[in-house]
């Protein structure tokens, strides 16, 4: 028990947006890449895990783990592939998966372990998600072109994909920027194309969408992991800067529509000094510091696994001790050193190698950054009309603890601020599974057709090109004599 504690203390650590992995180069003839679903059986019934896994530029892996009875998103999974030996470490829930990778990836096989339960557990790779996957993207009614563009600080060129609406424009626009971890343009979980749906939905009506992978994803240079929160901002400010150069783009009415951290880096965009972009749609955005969001997070995700209030106050002071020596020790190594010695004495079930990866993770530039990051503190300077979108059934990003202060610390400056909460959308912008579309027999997840109509409207409204007004001409009647005075009337 004391081991599952703390192993979810180690949320901080897989939320950081490194590469899951602590191997090198897979030396299997290819790397895992899709999504892998199975049957998970617990007393009383079972439910169905989800994991998917991408493989990164470096040679290592992004995965993430769903679970959508026990609504469970995108949970950070650390891949290790040994030959066809394959372990999955899923750090937030305490368990583990070790098996083997069969039928060339078409099988994951193995013992999946739990805190009170171990069991057998065969995941399949999930073709009929694909299938819904090339069906979305089939013949659009636009245009679709894949580009590549050069941030100029880092001097990286980042690949995207550029879609434009049919007809003669010019077109309002809108760069799509990704939440926490390194994904792919489409922000593909589980065979839902979050940013994928959006940006067909968005071109569909009227809007050109950059879309782009990550730093060290797909066609991307550069390594994710090293990126801080500001350091994405110059992605963004590049992305802008190639979109409002395309044919058929408004220069002058493109904005930027960031998801959780993306939200973050949006709005720092638009607080920098420079050409700040037209408009900002914030979705699912923190609203508090670093700090605060992780040891939230920590708890929901604890109480959803059916950890207690002593389990849960056990791990919080744990973060809490971590992050006072992390903040204390400016010197990384000095640091590292005591994360590891602190993780290992509080933690039989840690071994040294675990515990320094941690601590290495712990004290990354992007962790030290965020744990002190309060997304408030440049509101003052976004002046461009910004909106405001949170589901009532996200549990990472509580829209009560989160959007709520975004817009006071926005309207303090700035009264072109809109803020919508949407019953029953979660984390990734679905609504009730209940309302999915049903695809090959089985639903499919989507992205809430409520906040997709939001998001579309808002962005007409806000750049809808300025048309003067036709002159009026004045007639004015003859002047009449009253005495020596003479009244004129319009």
């Amino acid at each position: 028990m004391i081991k599952f504690l703390l192993a979810t203390l180690l949320l901080l650590a897989s939320l950081a947006p490194t590469p899951r992995a602590v191997a090198g180069p897979p030396a299997s003839p290819a790397p895992l890449s899709g999504q892998w679903k199975g049957p998970l059986k617990l007393l009383g019934g079972e439910i169905t895990l989800v994991i998917t896994i991408v493989p990164l530029t470096n040679g290592t892996y992004y995965a993430a783990l769903d679970a959508p009875q026990q609504r469970i998103s995108r949970m950070p999974v650390e891949v290790e592939l040994k030959g066809n030996d394959l372990t999955l470490r899923i750090e937030q829930a305490g368990s583990h998966f070790e098996g083997k990778v069969l039928d060339d990836g078409a099988r994951l096989s193995g013992t999946w372990t739990q805190p009170g339960l171990t069991a057998p557990l065969v995941l399949r790779r999930a073709v009929a998600s694909a299938r819904a996957t090339n069906r979305l993207r089939a013949a659009p009614p636009y245009r679709e072109t894949d580009l590549s563009f050069l941030n100029p600080v880092t001097r990286q060129h980042l690949g995207g994909t550029l879609t434009v609406p049919a007809g003669e424009g010019p077109f309002p626009g809108v760069v799509l920027l990704s939440d926490l971890g390194p994904q792919n343009r489409d922000v593909d979980v589980s065979g839902y194309r979050m940013f994928g749906q959006l940006a067909d939905y968005l071109t569909r009506h009227g809007v050109a969408v950059l879309r782009f992978d990550d730093r060290g994803v797909g066609k991307s240079d550069g390594t994710y992991a090293n990126a801080t929160t500001a350091d994405l901002v110059t992605d963004a400010q590049a992305a802008l800067a190639c979109l409002r150069v395309q044919p058929l783009v408004s220069a002058r009415r493109v904005g930027l529509l960031g998801h959780g951290e993306g939200a973050n880096v949006a709005f720092l965009a638009a607080a920098a000094p420079g050409r700040a972009p037209a408009f900002v749609v914030a979705l699912a955005g923190y609203g508090q510091p670093g700090y605060e969001v992780l040891l939230h997070q920590q708890g929901e995700i604890m109480r959803l696994i059916g950890a207690d209030r002593t389990q849960v106050k056990a791990a919080r002071d744990v973060y809490q001790r971590t992050v006072s020596v992390i903040r204390q020790t400016p010197d990384n190594a000095a640091a590292r050193a005591q994360v590891a010695a602190l993780l290992s004495g509080t933690n039989s079930g840690i071994d040294a190698s675990m515990a320094r990866a941690r601590a290495g993770q712990l004290t990354s530039a992007w962790s030290r950054y965020f744990f002190d990051f309060d997304p408030r503190s440049q509101l003052g300077k976004v002046d461009c009309p910004v909106l405001l979108l949170n589901g009532t059934a996200d549990l990472q990003v509580s829209a009560k603890r989160n959007m709520t202060p975004l817009y006071k610390a926005l309207r303090r400056t700035n009264h072109r601020v809109k803020g919508f909460r949407l019953a029953g959308v979660n984390h990734l912008f679905q609504p009730a599974p209940g309302q999915w579309p049903v695809i090959d027999g089985a639903q499919q997840p989507t992205f809430s057709p409520d906040a997709l109509k939001r998001i579309s409207g808002w962005v007409a409204l806000k750049t809808k090109p300025f048309t003067p007004p036709l002159p009026v001409t004045v007639k004015r009647e003859a002047p009449r004599k009253i005495g020596r005075l003479q009244r004129f009337w319009e």
